[in-house]
């Protein structure tokens, strides 16, 4: 396991990898931002903050754009990788809380245990999946990432990360994080934030205000 710098005035809501950069979006109404980071220093390479009625959550790289969702607004936002210029703005029904993708659809949860396969396009949906464990659902699904054919998702509140099958939404299996999450934090600074370089197969996780961003490897799969 390795440990980099995080900002801990970051209340973080989203978190992805692409091409060598680190890209993080932030939440709370007034302080919503979309970054560009760097890995090794956890320094603001880039800040484009969203106006104050909008609260940041998921994001996700897709081709040359990344997507940003944000809370109760039923609104996303597009924007270019290299400038962060936002592009355009989509409509979704229901909340937003976390977004990744396959290389084919978007996924995107809502706080429930549904997650939604959207049309990278057009962002209709295109299936919906439930996710139950030992038969039982799984509410509070929040920050995803895509790794290696499973979805990983936070839950809300919960201090272990659900492994969920992409094509049963069965889980799979829990990553758990309890150790690292700093203490004396308030009751809101949970675990939330995971990032896939596929490029070197590192896996990072993150929460909310948390002061460092972890590189951890998994054991007992």
């Amino acid at each position: 396991m390795q440990a980099y710098p995080h900002d801990p005035g970051a209340y973080t809501q989203g978190l992805a990898f692409d091409g060598g950069d680190l890209f993080e979006g932030t939440g709370k109404y007034g302080e919503s931002t979309l970054r560009r980071v760097d890995l090794v220093s956890g320094r603001v390479l880039e800040s484009v903050p969203l106006v104050r009625d909008l609260f940041g959550e998921g994001i996700a790289v897709w081709g040359g754009e990344v997507i940003q969702l944000t809370w109760r607004n039923h609104l996303g936002i597009v924007y270019d990788k290299s400038a962060l210029k936002e592009l355009r703005r989509f409509r979704y029904t229901g909340e937003g809380w976390g977004l990744t993708h396959d290389g084919t659809h978007l996924i995107m949860s809502d706080g429930s245990s549904t997650l939604r396969f959207l049309d990278p396009q057009t962002f209709r949906v295109v299936r919906s999946l439930l996710v139950r464990s030992g038969g039982r659902r799984v509410a509070y699904l929040n920050e995803l990432e895509y790794v290696q054919g499973e979805i990983l998702a936070n839950i809300w509140y919960k201090t272990y990360i659900a492994r969920i099958s992409p094509a049963s939404g069965e889980v799979l299996g829990w990553i758990d994080v309890q150790k690292l999450v700093p203490p004396r934090l308030d009751r809101d600074s949970v675990a939330n934030g995971i990032a896939y370089d596929a490029e070197n197969d590192r896996l990072f996780v993150t929460g909310k205000n948390w002061p460092q961003l972890f590189e951890i490897r998994l054991v007992g799969r």
